[in-house]
């Protein structure tokens, strides 16, 4: 099977450069792959990867905090750690691969979703170690 075309991208260094190689290496995506992704793949999976860390962020944020207490569920408000963590633990896995996917569809943007990709994982990285020790501490 023919190696797939890989697009260039807008970072300006040439595709399949150094930068790519290792980054094709971090993400274990073999030189020979099965059919590339549609261009549709990749986009779908970071709107849904999007918004589990949306969802994550609003329920951390907006409804445990201030909406359940408004309504007189305090004591759910408390469930914050039990809820937030597996729905954190959830966003964080849809992250990684939805930049699997960006760089298996060989993606033009590849680069700036990986960074977009990269400020998510962090912000909702540190909102799981931060119920993690609310819920052992």
């Amino acid at each position: 099977m023919a190696k797939p075309e890989v697009d260039s991208c807008y970072v300006g260094h040439p595709a399949g450069g150094r930068a790519d190689v290792v980054a094709r290496w971090l993400l274990r995506i073999p030189d020979r792959q099965a059919p590339r992704a549609t261009r549709s793949d990749p986009e779908h999976l970071f709107s849904l990867a999007m918004v589990i860390s949306g969802l994550r962020c609003t329920l951390s944020y907006v409804i445990l905090p201030f909406l359940l207490p408004a309504l007189g569920l305090g004591a759910v408000a408390g469930l914050g750690p039990e809820i937030g963590i597996p729905v954190g633990v959830v966003a964080l896995y849809f992250d990684i691969k939805g930049i699997r996917r960006f760089w298996l569809a060989g993606h033009r943007l590849r680069w700036q979703m990986t960074l977009i990709y990269l400020a998510v994982i962090g912000l909702v990285l540190y909102l799981v170690i931060t119920d993690l020790f609310q819920l052992l501490g």
